[in-house]
């Protein structure tokens, strides 16, 4: 079984973001995967998650959005956030977006790649830990949220 923590971590999580628009969130979440992963090239990072969001919205319903991206990285990396206010997202139900779950793809990865996706759509699925990741108070709350929802069978 994978698990969240392996790519997830505290420091690639935040509750009560602020941001304005779509390109406002992708730009954080950018910058967040960044900080921690100095690798990475925050504009490199940005352009290719718009690029993503050009082929369609990321936005999958129910306030959560999961915008993701293939590029060249020493493995996969995630970062969620909850937003202080949800944005406009031209999500498929045409709700905004509040909760980000964002992930970063190598090149050749991809049965990993599609258990994070299903595990991670598991979780948002379920409105109860929808009300849990909007309603925490911390960033680490946010994570511990996430990591346990995620590993439960």
């Amino acid at each position: 079984m994978f698990d969240l923590a392996s790519i997830l971590h505290v420091q690639c999580t935040r509750t009560n973001i602020e941001a304005q628009s779509r390109k406002g969130a992708l730009q954080t979440a950018a910058d967040l995967i960044c900080e921690n992963h100095q690798e990475i090239d925050a504009r490199l990072l940005l352009e290719a998650l718009l690029e993503r969001e050009r082929l369609g919205s990321t936005g999958i319903g129910e306030g959560v959005a999961i915008p993701h991206c293939r590029m060249e990285c020493s493995g996969i990396i995630a970062a969620l956030f909850v937003l202080a206010s949800p944005i406009d997202y031209d999500s498929i139900d045409g709700e905004p977006v509040d909760i980000l779950f964002t992930l970063l793809v190598p090149p050749e990865e991809t049965s990993a790649h599609l258990d994070v996706l299903a595990g991670v759509s598991r979780v948002f699925d379920q409105a109860d830990m929808r009300t849990a990741l909007r309603e925490a108070t911390s960033d680490a709350a946010v994570h511990q949220i996430m990591v346990n929802a995620f590993n439960q069978p």
